[in-house]
């Protein structure tokens, strides 16, 4: 009788073993996915600065320094880069604006992946080389804008199409990452405090400055 009283308490110790069990919640973690932020390649800039050189050369632009856009990078990085061609070297970098398409304008819906035409109202940016030769009044930012003059069949609509070089309120000095730079309608725009340290350099650059925006 013993025996069976015992069998019967290990019975019940194993039965509320596994009630216990069921009733337990797991906590399972979520793994956060954190983006990387994207950085510039240095040698493919330094290959773009080398052709690039060799181009102002032939076309008679300033041999100072050029500017280097690199579209391939997120809008919420530095992607803008002043090339010193005596020194070798990228001497000053700032955040840039695209065209914002059929998107919304002022937001940053193709901060990752930015459409390029030479359409007349496309809304996008145009890709290639352009002649920075012009200074005037600008409605926006520090109201000051260079004309830029397309030097290929991808962006010969510039002119036309009123793309200019500005500054923008809505552009931050500082990268944003993982958010994107604001969008407007394809003129690649830049902070108000970045076009007061280019202005100065284009006007002294006694040529006209090449400018390449490339993917």
């Amino acid at each position: 009788m013993k025996r069976i009283y015992l069998f019967f308490i290990v019975l019940w110790m194993c039965y509320c073993s596994q009630e216990k069990n069921r009733n337990i919640v797991h906590n399972v973690e979520t793994p956060v996915f954190v983006e990387k932020k994207p950085e510039a390649d240095l040698s493919k800039t330094k290959i773009k600065a080398e052709e690039a050189l060799k181009f102002c050369d032939s076309k008679n632009l300033s041999k100072d320094f050029c500017i280097l856009i690199d579209m391939s990078l997120h809008s919420g990085v530095k992607r803008f880069f002043v090339w010193d061609f005596k020194n070798k070297k990228v001497s000053k970098e700032y955040l840039v604006g695209h065209g914002c398409g059929s998107n919304s304008w002022s937001k940053d819906d193709s901060k990752a992946n930015p459409g390029f035409s030479n359409e007349d109202r496309s809304h996008l940016s145009s890709l290639e080389k352009y002649k920075l030769e012009g200074r005037g009044y600008s409605d926006w930012g520090i109201n000051v804008k260079y004309l830029m003059h397309g030097l290929d069949e991808t962006n010969s609509n510039a002119l036309k199409r009123f793309i200019v070089l500005h500054s923008w309120d809505l552009m931050s000095d500082e990268e944003v990452f993982p958010d994107g730079s604001p969008e407007g309608w394809g003129c690649p725009t830049v902070s108000n405090n970045a076009m007061r340290e280019i202005d100065p350099m284009i006007q002294k650059s006694g040529k006209p400055v090449l400018m390449w925006i490339y993917n």
